[in-house]
This record gives C-alpha cells, structure tokens and sequence, in this order.
C-alpha cells in the first residue's frame, strides 16, 4: 500500500489558503498583544483607600482574570504557531493532505479550519 500522496492542491488553491492564512494570523497576533497585555497589567483601580474587604475581593478576581488571560495567550499562541505550520505546508506544497490517510482534505473544511492536519474521514476515525 503506498502512501505516496497523488494529488494536491493547485498553486493557484494555495496561494488562496496563503492568503486567507496570514489574515488570521495577523488578528490572532493582534488577539494575542490584547491578552498579553491584560495579564501584564497591574490593574491598580484606585482601591487603596476602599474596605479591605472589598480589596481582598477585587486582588482575588485579578489573580482569576490574570489566569485566564494567561491561558487565552497560551491557546493564542499555539492556533498561531499551528497557522505558521500551516504557511510551512503550503510552501512544501503539502498542504491540505491529510496525515492519516494521505488524501486531501475538503476545501471547505481548510478554509473554516486553515490549520487542519486531518481529513473529517480521519478526525472520526480518533473518536
């Protein structure tokens, strides 16, 4: 059985997916900047002279916001990273072949999920 792949898309389709992929990598940097810099900031609201109470409150609900920014940034990241990937794909002209099966995947599927690696025929097959 050969796993030589036999058909790919035309340099036309990939100049397209290129396209359509450094759109969402641009936003999703921009995304990433604002997460960044929520987690970065000291968020001080002016509360020192409020009831301690209150401040313990507001210190314990930054930490939280903290946390999530800091893990929406880390998701961020890797939907980037996986995009990069995917312009890496598109140079090798390997782009929108399925890793399981060696066929490629639905154009409709790449241009909802740029970065896919995996046919529906595939994804299925790992539930």
């Amino acid at each position: 059985m050969s796993t030589e792949v036999k058909e790919r898309y035309s340099d036309a389709d990939l100049a397209e997916f290129k396209t359509l992929i450094k759109k969402k990598i641009e936003k999703a940097q921009e995304q990433l900047e604002i997460y960044q810099s929520a987690y970065k900031n000291d968020g001080n609201n002016g509360t020192d002279d409020t009831s301690p109470t209150f401040k313990a409150f507001e210190e314990g609900s930054e930490t939280m916001s903290k946390e999530a920014n800091s893990q929406l940034a880390i998701r961020q990241e890797k939907f980037i990273r996986d995009l990069k990937n995917a312009l890496m794909r598109i140079e090798n002209k390997t782009y929108g072949i399925c890793r399981v099966t060696g066929k490629l995947i639905a154009k409709e599927r790449l241009l909802l999920v740029p970065h896919a690696t995996l046919s529906i025929e595939a994804k299925n097959m790992q539930r």
